[in-house]
């Protein structure tokens, strides 16, 4: 074929360059604007996408991976499916350690994508031997010349941010905003991204979202790690039960928690008014977003970007299946529940 400058080599090509689209209805009611940092329009549907890429080149310029070498990682999704989409381009075995709290659709892409997938409990501690950190940690362990990616405790996680997602967003609001709005998980996306922008801008306020049952925000108020704070949740790539080094809490202002509940309503309300169709991590953002504009943070001239990391097909058997939402107790008289049948058509 001939060569054609609108031709990608690759699908690694396409990653990062998302799109910030305006939210017309989601937001209509809160004071200022408000844009999403579009993340699904990654060629793996995510914002993982920049920092598989990134760390396993960066291990490609170091000589530590060579073709045919395995790359092992713990996930509750989206960061293995990225890295198994990379290693099928480049030529790597991939096996992943995944919570248990994680979708079965998540779980079903993975393999579909030929990750070897080990599902671990998502319920016990960090150091529990069962857990899918120390999981991750032993099958790197059994496997020789494998390369452990460990994006809670990896640097190049919030360097892939620093890199690529400050500057896409810095250019595109021609650096006029004023609030960035990002889960924090392992903590890569909010660090990098704000790294980046506060060396711009100092006065722009970072905003983290954190679950209840995580201990971030309070570690991030008190520098101190409660376990008191730590118990089951159900929202995915949101919070954690440890302190990732990934974190860089000095470029956070302020944390804010969410219910897996509103951010479950949250995305599905999303979906239906903006037509954008988003991820659970993506319902958390925005309801964490409205929650801090009822508590007076943002003002009529606030120019607001909020990071969606997720898209709403890793999600079919969770927030976007009416069954699921009414075993959780997520359905009430006030809400809709599902699709009228249809008795007959005349």
């Amino acid at each position: 074929m001939k060569e054609h400058l609108n031709v990608y080599n690759d699908v690694l090509q396409l990653v990062g360059n998302t799109p910030l689209v305006r939210l017309n209805r989601i937001t209509k009611d809160l004071p200022g604007s408000y844009f999403a940092k579009v993340e699904a329009f990654n060629p793996g549907n995510s914002s993982k996408d920049r920092i598989a890429l990134y760390i396993i080149e960066d291990a490609e310029r170091k000589g530590i991976l060579k073709p045919g070498d395995t790359i092992v990682e713990t996930t509750s999704g989206n960061t293995g499916f990225s890295i198994a989409m990379v290693s099928i381009v480049k030529g790597y075995k991939c096996i992943l350690a995944v919570s248990s709290k994680s979708s079965k659709d998540k779980i079903d892409a993975l393999r579909a994508m030929g990750a070897k997938v080990y599902v671990c409990p998502a319920n016990v501690s960090a150091d529990d031997p069962r857990s899918y950190y120390q999981v991750a940690k032993r099958i790197h362990n059994e496997n020789k010349g494998s390369v452990y990616i460990n994006q809670y405790f990896n640097q190049l996680n919030a360097d892939a941010h620093y890199a690529t997602s400050g500057p896409e967003i810095w250019e595109q609001t021609e650096g006029k905003l004023t609030h960035f709005v990002a889960c924090s998980g392992t903590g890569g996306t909010i660090s990098g991204t704000a790294k980046y922008l506060k060396e711009k801008n100092p006065n722009i306020r970072i905003l983290g979202i954190d679950a209840y049952g995580s201990v971030l925000k309070k570690y991030h108020e008190t520098q101190e790690f409660d376990k008191n704070e730590i118990y089951p949740y159900r929202i995915e790539g949101l919070g954690k039960n440890l302190i990732p080094t990934a974190t860089n809490f000095d470029v956070i202002d302020y944390f804010e928690k969410v219910s897996d509940e509103e951010s479950a309503h949250t995305a599905r309300r999303i979906a239906k008014t903006e037509g954008l169709f988003v991820g659970y991590t993506s319902g958390a953002a925005v309801q964490g977003t409205i929650q801090m504009a009822a508590a007076g943070e943002f003002d009529e001239n606030s120019k607001v970007i909020i990071m969606f990391p997720d898209h709403g097909r890793s999600y079919m058997s969770k927030i976007y299946s009416d069954d699921w939402m009414n075993e959780q107790g997520f359905f009430d008289a006030e809400n809709e529940v599902g699709v009228d049948k249809i008795e007959f058509i005349k």
